[in-house]
């Protein structure tokens, strides 16, 4: 009788920093050094001396964490913002229950991986079946026992502790995985453009031309109505359209006069020469480059942007009424990809300086593409251009031609 009124103590919610005076349970076992220096262990029951009894034998033996209240209302939102690492719950509470509050915490994802031991009188089948369903980790018969006390407290905080360390593990491979997958997309970025800008230097123009297609590309894809995500797989493709020039010869590729009727045919190879450079590989093509190497390839499985790009490679010097090439496509037989591109291009061939010519102000570019709608280019991607007339101009002022080094410029703006 005197262990219980030393144990006694006021109602509501408290915090334990230091042991209580009283006697010394029977040894029951220690608790695990690291868990006695970190473990916050929570005790919610509307009888305080079954949770001073219960802190009493649990202080014993190292632990010094607490957090304890007898208002079942409240309790709910104590453990939601002290966050312990295992819960002592009573079922049978005035006005919320046990059960409630089990069933509360297994539906918040931030607290459901909390051990919660039911504290019970109750030999109930049907009481332990509810509270097993609820997701009880374990079951304390009142009054309770030290022995029987510790070891559970112990196991559900070796559970918990594995649980931290796997969610910790977990978080620490998802935050290398998101670092790395930022390092190959810059790579991958820094490869099109280089390959791209590669292009541009064999036919004496420079990078910015691709940036202003590419961005030109992103505009008139998100007009027509494409998602941003596909807006920018084009945008980036379309800096890849004229990379088959890398395979034409230098004699005609900066011959100063006008070429002859087959060097025209020589230089229009520069599409299918794009598209072979820039297709994705086939998987035998794979495979057998991967068993020509000792070091691991990652398959490239269905790469939207160099799909993308071998296909503006191919049709972007297509035409809507048929006269373009290397196909002869017309209208919907030319792929959007590659009726973007065309509009795209020629506007920025018009917009720029050349050895040969002056650039054209926006304006009269669009009007001398008006000229051509039907025929050259397809309407409705002409007509996106007219409504995005005021970006096309933003672009050729920021990306106009300079000296300095270019970087490559995200689409997604």
């Amino acid at each position: 009788m005197e262990l219980l009124n030393d144990l006694a103590g006021p109602r509501g919610p408290t915090r334990a920093g230091a042991a209580d005076d009283g006697a010394r349970p029977a040894d029951t076992g220690s608790a695990p050094a690291g868990a006695v220096a970190t473990a916050r262990i929570a005790i919610v029951d509307d009888e305080p001396i079954n949770i001073k009894i219960a802190r009493k034998y649990l202080q014993d033996v190292g632990y010094r964490n607490f957090v304890t209240t007898t208002e079942s209302l409240t309790a709910l939102e104590l453990i939601a913002r002290e966050k312990p690492d295992v819960v002592v719950l009573d079922i049978v509470m005035p006005r919320v229950d046990g059960i409630q509050i089990l069933q509360a915490i297994r539906a918040d994802p931030l607290l459901q991986h909390i051990p919660v031991l039911i504290l019970t009188a109750s030999t109930d089948v049907e009481t332990k079946r509810r509270a097993l369903e609820s997701g009880a980790t374990d079951f304390l018969a009142k009054p309770v026992d030290p022995s029987d006390l510790i070891p559970r407290i112990r196991n559900a905080l070796i559970v918990k502790a594995h649980h931290d360390h796997l969610a910790r593990y977990s978080e620490q491979l998802e935050l290398q995985v998101r670092q790395r997958t930022l390092e190959l997309e810059a790579s991958r970025l820094q490869v099109i453009y280089c390959l791209a800008r590669a292009a541009e230097f064999r036919d004496n123009t420079t990078g910015r031309h691709v940036i202003r297609v590419g961005r030109y590309c992103s505009l008139l894809a998100r007009e027509l109505g494409f998602t941003p995500a596909v807006a920018e797989t084009l945008g980036l493709a379309a800096q890849l359209h004229d990379v088959g020039k890398i395979g034409l010869p230098d004699a005609i590729l900066h011959k100063p006069g006008p070429l002859s009727p087959e060097e025209v045919l020589v230089v229009k190879r520069h599409c299918e020469i794009g598209h072979s450079i820039v297709a994705p590989l086939e998987d035998a093509a794979w495979q057998e480059l991967q068993s020509c190497n000792d070091m691991w390839l990652v398959s490239p499985g269905a790469n939207a942007i160099l799909a993308t790009a071998a296909l503006i490679a191919l049709t972007h010097h297509e035409k809507w009424d048929g006269s373009g090439y290397p196909r002869g496509l017309s209208r919907e037989m030319i792929p959007i990809e590659g009726r973007i591109t065309a509009v795209a291009d020629v506007f920025d061939a018009l917009t720029s300086v050349r050895s040969y010519k002056s650039a054209m102000p926006p304006e009269q570019a669009v009007t001398d593409m008006e000229q051509r709608r039907g025929a050259h280019f397809d309407p409705r991607v002409l007509d996106a251009m007219t409504r995005r007339l005021d970006d096309f101009i933003k672009i050729v002022a920021e990306q106009g031609e300079a000296k300095d080094p270019v970087c490559l410029i995200p689409f997604h703006r």
